[in-house]
């Protein structure tokens, strides 16, 4: 299978009012064949690959491979860096897509948009030119480094630090948590330039691996286990001044900035996992006879599917529109709570239809036997990385109160 960045959708026409209530919402065309591309090549070249991958805890490299022949890599980089500049929805259909087929492959295509995207709206034409092409061509990848051990959602807490020398920044410290840690050739790192100021003392630099960067034991996961998660060791790192990124202080600035704009794609992966839930439960209820029957003629049985998939559908809708926000560029400044409200319901949904799917394959659903209890497994991160669902629900209510 093959396919071309240039034929991928890269503009959608508004579908909301200028107040930013939505009118109607479907995909362009061009949506709707690269989302059935993308089920295609993922029920072909990943979901075989899935649940050996989620066994042995390797990396994905397989699967990354295939995602780079057809040039995902380049989905969310601009055009203007030898990438396809595809707007959000379609973005967050790819996300879906793989997550649906493995969510640890999901992963793989997210944490370098993620660790890209300071570079993208805040770094110099200098460090995007030498760093964004070869992020959209799969040659490196990179990661993001906010959290630390006692510093999650507090940042203020931070004692990652970086002490001015010279043309140089000196980075000493660890974040913990961290996706893809390892094998990221850089590191978005979040680090406090002026401590004990809280979050205005926090600056934001661009890492290369090889200046020195270690890296602890990688973490045993309950999902997501071929993505790997470990600690990131910066002692007396030499960080030139021109990949700081950003001026001094304007860090949690970034930080924030940038996850708003990646939960909504934390949704679609949420979206993604519930759905494989659902299809997976529907084609086993159809096989699975009892009582002389398939149990999809049970009716409790359906009413439980059905429920799936009304909460499922909503999720993805709340996906798109935040999306949309992103897209339109945020005209009402609603982005930061509508993001929190899509990862939220889309997180919480995902985890609540894959216990679903567990129980209506009943004792089957709980062996490594059949998919379902990794979905299970996989979909409680979503709950968690990028802020947890308590934390949105501060961001929300602080939203509704204001």
């Amino acid at each position: 299978m093959s396919t071309s960045c240039a034929a991928w959708p890269t503009q959608r026409r508004s579908n909301f009012s200028p107040k930013g209530f939505p009118v109607s919402f479907d995909l362009t065309a061009e949506q709707r064949a690269f989302r059935d591309m993308m089920r295609s090549f993922v029920d072909a070249r990943i979901a075989p690959n899935a649940a050996e991958y989620d066994k042995s805890q390797e990396y994905p490299w397989k699967s990354f491979e295939a995602c780079k022949e057809i040039e995902l890599p380049a989905l969310g980089i601009p055009e203007a860096y030898g990438g396809a500049g595809a707007d959000m929805v379609t973005q967050a259909i790819m996300a879906e897509e793989l997550a649906r087929g493995c969510a640890s492959t999901s992963v793989t295509m997210l944490i370098s948009k993620l660790g890209m995207l300071p570079v993208m709206n805040f770094a110099s034409e200098e460090i995007k030119q030498a760093y964004l092409p070869r992020v959209a061509t799969g040659e490196i990848q990179s990661s993001y480094c906010l959290s630390e051990a006692d510093a999650g959602s507090d940042v203020a807490a931070m004692r990652c630090n970086a002490v001015r020398d010279g043309d140089e920044y000196i980075l000493n410290g660890s974040k913990y948590w961290i996706t893809n840690a390892g094998i990221s050739d850089t590191y978005t790192v979040f680090a406090t330039t002026a401590p004990g100021t809280g979050a205005r003392g926090v600056s934001c630099f661009l890492v290369e691996k090889d200046w020195g960067v270690k890296f602890g034991e990688g973490e045993d996961k309950m999902g997501l286990r071929a993505s790997p998660t470990a600690e990131v060791i910066f002692e007396n790192v030499r960080v030139p001044i021109s990949h700081r990124i950003g001026e001094e202080g304007e860090g949690f600035k970034i930080a924030m900035h940038t996850l708003d704009r990646s939960r909504p794609t934390i949704g679609a992966q949420a979206v993604g996992i519930a759905q494989a839930g659902i299809d997976y439960a529907a084609g086993y209820m159809k096989q699975r006879q009892a009582f002389g029957k398939a149990i999809s003629e049970l009716q409790g049985l359906r009413f439980m599917l059905a429920d799936m998939a009304i909460r499922t559908e909503a999720a993805r809708a709340m996906v798109y529109r935040a999306c949309n926000q992103i897209d339109e560029g945020d005209p009402e400044g609603t982005l930061t709570y509508l993001g929190a409200v899509a990862k939220s319901f889309a997180s919480d949904t995902a985890m609540s239809v894959t216990t679903d799917a567990v129980q209506l394959l009943g004792g089957y659903g709980f062996t490594k036997e059949f998919p379902v209890e990794r979905y299970m497994r996989d979909a409680k991160i979503t709950q968690i990385y990028e802020g947890t669902n308590q934390v949105q629900r501060v961001v929300i209510s602080k939203h509704l109160l204001k």
